[in-house]
């Protein structure tokens, strides 16, 4: 997938998700199915996983490349990385890594924050991602809790993959 048809989805991707929160009554904000996250946890779970990735693409190549290495194989498509994902997510069941362990109900008082910083942290990952170069989506990798080291190109797509599954959690659920 290009960076170009990367960036469209993300966009995509993101405004759907969006919407969907828009739409939703403001009680779902803070209130989840039981032992499930609320809409505003998920809204700042997707947050959570965006803005590492932007100070990650903020960073000088050579420092990825020095820090977390190049990479050893080929780039896998979309519909690979998603299967890959879906698989880990299987083994994983239940499991939540890092900031979103034991997260915060963010309260109502935040929502429009929440979904203005979704929308900006969207925007800034698009232009990276137009703005990186062919051979450093494709070369430089970085970690991913569940996934290990990726390429950048497939990160970015999982990115996208991301706010799509946890859409579509919402929609399903809520």
């Amino acid at each position: 997938m290009d960076k170009e048809a990367i960036a469209d989805l993300i966009e995509e991707k993101n405004n759907a998700l969006l919407l969907w929160f828009s739409n939703q009554d403001n009680d779902k904000w803070t209130e989840g199915p039981e032992g499930k996250w609320t809409t505003g946890q998920h809204a700042l779970h997707l947050l959570q996983s965006i803005v590492p990735l932007n100070n990650a693409l903020s960073m000088p190549k050579i420092v990825l490349r020095f820090k977390f290495g190049k990479a050893n194989r080929d780039v896998r498509n979309y519909d690979k990385v998603v299967q890959r994902y879906q698989e880990r997510l299987k083994k994983a069941a239940g499991t939540t890594f890092g900031p979103s362990q034991n997260m915060k109900v963010p309260p109502l008082s935040e929502k429009q924050y929440l979904m203005d910083r979704l929308q900006v942290e969207a925007k800034k990952l698009q232009y990276k991602t137009k703005k990186i170069s062919d051979k450093n989506l494709d070369s430089l990798i970085l970690p991913h809790p569940l996934m290990g080291k990726m390429p950048i190109r497939e990160i970015l797509m999982w990115t996208a993959h991301h706010i799509e599954h946890h859409t579509k959690t919402l929609e399903d659920n809520y």
